[in-house]
């Protein structure tokens, strides 16, 4: 278990929608260890809450920078998330 956890809200930019970038962001995501969800956003980006160690997150926002094979990524935008209450397991939302 981490000793501190960090929450991140990321703003992905690019080709990101319609090449399987949801479902690999929760693969990536629960290698990692992380907890949040993912969906899409009605201007064509990606937008991300993921949770837990500050490690970890370094290390998706990493991934997220090249994302899966398909997408062309041009922006990885990082936001301070505040919550209420951690997230269980990782998820596509609407």
């Amino acid at each position: 278990m981490p000793d501190r956890e960090e929450a991140a809200m990321v703003r992905i930019t690019g080709r990101v929608q319609g090449v399987g970038f949801r479902a690999w962001t929760c693969g990536e995501a629960e290698q990692l260890g992380l907890t949040g969800w993912v969906r899409n956003e009605p201007d064509g980006s990606v937008v991300a809450l993921i949770t837990g160690s500050p490690a970890g997150i370094s290390q998706m926002l990493e991934r997220f920078r090249h994302g899966p094979p398909g997408a062309s990524v041009s922006g990885a935008e990082r936001q301070p998330a505040k919550l209420t209450e951690k997230p269980v397991g990782f998820r596509i939302t609407r």
